[in-house]
């Protein structure tokens, strides 16, 4: 067992640096490609960001894992709302801009919405081709607020504009980044799944906890920092925006490998699945309705989370 533990272990260290490396090399080389700011924010950035989650659960789906690479998907949307906002507004509490409200929220619940039908039942191609049109609408309808001045953009992102690029050099960079981040991801599957057979876990509870958690890891870095900075708006839709490409994007690619294979998504993640839209639901309620998560609203989603890890034994059974 412990062979399986440091594996897992040594992929998601890899995975969180490789990852990293990877958003950045892609993002220099679009701004030298002189993509507009939002389409380097949103499309090229949001697709780095979630990278680890692509690839751990398209890796393990393929392998047949399936509800390994579902469980990281219910876990990580499930964590990017209870335990990363919840953690953000416990460092400094939360304003939520209209915008947000307007545009962010409605995409991210009708993305886990649509996720969470689809796990209904026998996995179907046309499901998953259902995901991507959802996800290629959703881009498309950010990039086209963008023009009218709607949607913001990390002031990082924009900073990338001023930089000096070597085209040479970030294109390593980013071939490097995605390497790692594909070795760390496969490194993560096969020890998970070992684990899972050696201690008699079931799949889709590692993937619900410890997969979920290690991919969740550089949100949850970004929005501490976000938080101490006094970018909530920016750090709300990242959030919701990671969750409408883990749903979307991810789901999507999930979705075709299992429906390739035959593949049934397990009856242990049916309960989480409910909990998945149930916090997506109750999160999405308490922006519109409070505009605010300030600290007490902060612990008791972290306190949430804890209650649904503990909780994980019984939906499983």
């Amino acid at each position: 067992m412990l062979p399986s533990v440091l594996l897992l272990a040594l992929g998601l260290v890899v995975l969180v640096r490789a990852s990293d490396q990877f958003v950045l090399g892609s993002a220099r080389l679009a701004v030298e490609l002189r993509l507009a700011p939002v389409v380097v924010g949103v499309v090229i950035v949001g697709f780095g960001t979630s990278a680890p989650e692509l690839l751990v659960s398209g890796l393990a789906a393929a392998q047949g894992a399936i509800d390994l690479g579902t469980g990281n998907i219910i876990g990580s949307n499930i964590a990017n709302l209870l335990l990363v906002l919840g953690a953000a507004a416990v460092v400094a509490p939360l304003a939520i801009e209209p915008d947000i409200v307007r545009r962010e929220v409605p995409l991210s619940l009708a993305s886990v919405a649509a996720f969470a039908w689809v796990l209904q039942g026998r996995l179907l191609a046309v499901e998953a081709v259902l995901l991507g049109l959802l996800l290629v609408a959703v881009l498309t309808l950010v990039i086209v607020l963008s023009r009218f001045g709607t949607v913001r953009i990390d002031p990082a992102i924009e900073e990338l504009s001023k930089e000096r690029v070597r085209g040479g050099r970030e294109a390593v960079r980013t071939l490097l980044g995605l390497a790692g981040t594909l070795a760390a991801a496969q490194a993560m599957v096969l020890g998970a799944t070992d684990l899972a057979a050696r201690a008699g876990l079931d799949e889709g509870i590692v993937g619900l906890t410890i997969i979920a958690i290690g991919t969740s890891l550089p949100e949850l870095a970004t929005a501490a920092q976000s938080a101490r900075r006094g970018e909530a708006g920016l750090l709300v839709g990242n959030l919701l925006g990671s969750n409408v490409f883990n749903a979307a994007a991810v789901g999507g690619v999930v979705a075709a490998a299992g429906a390739a294979q035959g593949l049934v998504v397990g009856p242990s993640l049916a309960g989480s699945t409910l909990v998945m839209l149930g916090v997506a639901v109750a999160v999405s309620l308490l922006l519109v309705l409070r505009r605010r998560v300030g600290r007490l609203e902060g612990a008791v989603l972290l306190m949430a989370y804890a209650a649904f890890t503990a909780s994980l034994p019984s939906l499983a059974g």
